[in-house]
Formats: C-alpha cells, sequence, structure tokens
C-alpha cells in the first residue's frame, strides 16, 4: 500500500512515546496537538521538560507506561537503546516485553539493525504485543510539518489501526510486509543519502580545482538532471559551507555500519558503502564528527588542498 490510501480512525486513547529527542520531540508533539494525551519516557530531563510544556506527562516507569497505553511508539537512537526498552537495563523494570499487555501496538520508528528486530519481533509476539517496524525518512523540518515518509512492516492489523496516527506524521506512508521489509527499505534509502554526500564532495572539489565556487555550482547542479529534493535541501548549507547538523556525521556512522552489517549478514559485497564509511570515519576522526553529514564535502576540500575561500 502506498501514498496516504485508506485510514482507519484511532479512538481517543492514551498514547505512549519513548524517546522524544531531535525527531521524537516534533512527532508527539503533532500527536498532542492533534488532541491524542501521550505519556512519555526519555532519559534525558530537557526532552521531557520540552514536551510536558506543550501537554505531554512523563511516565514514571516503563511499567508505568505500558499500563497505561495502547498504542506505544519509540523513536531512540541505537540498538542498544532498542534492546533495553524490549528486556529492560537494570533502571527502569524489565522493558517492554515483560510490562505490556497483550494486544497492545509497539511503533517502532527507529532505524535499527534488521538482525535485531527479528529478534525481537519473535519474542513480542509470543507475548502477545502486535509489534510494526515503521522506520521514517525525513529530517526535523518535515517532522514538524507532518510530512515525512513512514516505512511499515510487521503486523498488519498493527498497521490498519495506527494509519490514522501515522497521517498526522507523513505525506507518504508504504506498507511493505510482513517481516523486516521496512528495516532493509530504511537502510535501502540512507545507503543513497549517505553516498550522496560523498559523491557530491567529490564533484564539487573538482569543480572548485576549475575555478568554480560551491554556489555557482550548486545553482547549476539543482536545475541539472541529477537534482534530487536532496540536494535541493542541502543546496545553501553547501553553498555556505555551514554545516550546521541536521543529522551528523556521527549518526551518519552508525547508519553506515548498519547497513554494512547487513551487507555481510547476507553476503551482499558492499565495496562502495564500506568505502563511503571509511570516508565518514576519517572525516569523524579530525573534528568534523558532530557537523552535518554534508561536511564530507569540507573534509575533501582541505585534503585537496582549498581554503576557505576556494
Amino acid at each position: 500500500m502506498t501514498g496516504k490510501g485508506h485510514t482507519t480512525s484511532v479512538p481517543a486513547k492514551v498514547l505512549g512515546w519513548i524517546g522524544v529527542g531531535k525527531m521524537g520531540n516534533p512527532m508527539a508533539t503533532r500527536m498532542i496537538e492533534a488532541g491524542y494525551e501521550v505519556l512519555i519516557s526519555d532519559p534525558v530531563a530537557e526532552n521531557r521538560a520540552s514536551l510536558v510544556a506543550r501537554g505531554a506527562v512523563v511516565a514514571s516507569t516503563l511499567a508505568d507506561l505500558a499500563s497505561r497505553c495502547d498504542i506505544i511508539f519509540s523513536t531512540i537512537p541505537n540498538d542498544a537503546a532498542l534492546s533495553a526498552i524490549i528486556y529492560g537495563d537494570g533502571t527502569n523494570g524489565q522493558g517492554l516485553l515483560a510490562q505490556a499487555r497483550a494486544g497492545t501496538i509497539f511503533v517502532e520508528m527507529s532505524t535499527v539493525s534488521p538482525t535485531l528486530s527479528e529478534r525481537i519481533a519473535t519474542e513480542l509476539k509470543l507475548h502477545g504485543i502486535r509489534y510494526l517496524r515503521c522506520p521514517v525518512s525525513g529530517s526535523t523540518a518535515l517532522a514538524r510539518n507532518g510530512e515525512l515518509t513512514v516505512l511499515a512492516s510487521g503486523d498488519e492489523t498493527a498497521w490498519q489501526e495506527t494509519e490514522a496516527l501515522l497521517d498526522r506524521l507523513s505525506t507518504r506512508k508504504f506498507y511493505l510486509g510482513a517481516a523486516e521489509e521496512a528495516r532493509y527499505m530504511k537502510l535501502v534509502l540512507n545507503t543513497l543519502v549517505g553516498a550522496t554526500s560523498s559523491i557530491l564532495g567529490e564533484a564539487l572539489v573538482l569543480g572548485a580545482k576549475g575555478g568554480l565556487a560551491p554556489r555557482q555550482m550548486m545553482d547549476v547542479i539543482s536545475e541539472s538532471a541529477v537534482a534530487s529534493p536532496l540536494v535541493k535541501y542541502k543546496k545553501e548549507m553547501v553553498s555556505n559551507l555551514d554545516f550546521t547538523p541536521a543529522f551528523s556525521i556521527s549518526q551518519m556512522i552508525k547508519d553506515f555500519m548498519l547497513i554494512t552489517d547487513a551487507g555481510r549478514s547476507n553476503q551482499v559485497p558492499m565495496v562502495v558503502a564500506n568505502t563511503i564509511l571509511q570516508q565518514y570515519i576519517a572525516a569523524s576522526n579530525v573534528g568534523y564528527a558532530e557537523q552535518d553529514f554534508f561536511a564530507l564535502f569540507d573534509w575533501m576540500r582541505e585534503g585537496g588542498g582549498l581554503d576557505q575561500k576556494d
């Protein structure tokens, strides 16, 4: 199923939201604005406070959140955080696996490994918890505007019952299958996104050596056959050499490790992706870790002997 499609109305319920950081915050905010009561859990006090100011309620524990919510979302940073949510980590009880009621829908919206996702899917099903893998594609600005792309797979009844909620967050939705298809689709997209920064950076350094300024090149590229929404979105950043992070190099390293690990697990040669991962690691090692991943261009400029005015 693609696009908006048919949506099933969701009755007024308390929604649980685990992880209200950079992406989770605007997404949970949209649910609050739609009139839902949102019960949140996040280890960062600042993240919690910003949502409480908008009307969210902080859960005392995961058990508290699980006992009060029929639908639980999570937007967390990595596999370790997801594992702690599911199994517990000694600080927040036993985790959702032991605490959520049978019939609960768990909508996991992060970029995590298909291997971990597949393992927890089996265990959640044994406990009667309906698991929807639901990573999203898009920036924080798109999250604020409800214009993300949702990639979903897993329990089809969970998909049907949460479509109206997901419409609050997205302009495009894709239900891709009953298992880990959404996890792999997100890795496919992130491979292409991360590769764009790499090849664009190399091309721009070549152009700079020929006397072209970044803005000149980005003006032309943005109107060419290789233009894309991503390239247009990053146009001003690259033109101005201002790499304030929307998605950092350290985050891209995490994603490319997931990508290349998945390739090894499935015996898929990932020659280009592995090379790009090494580029991101090298840039991180010389101070670019928390700059936007398009700062790969700036790192390449330095390596090419170009100074700030070039």
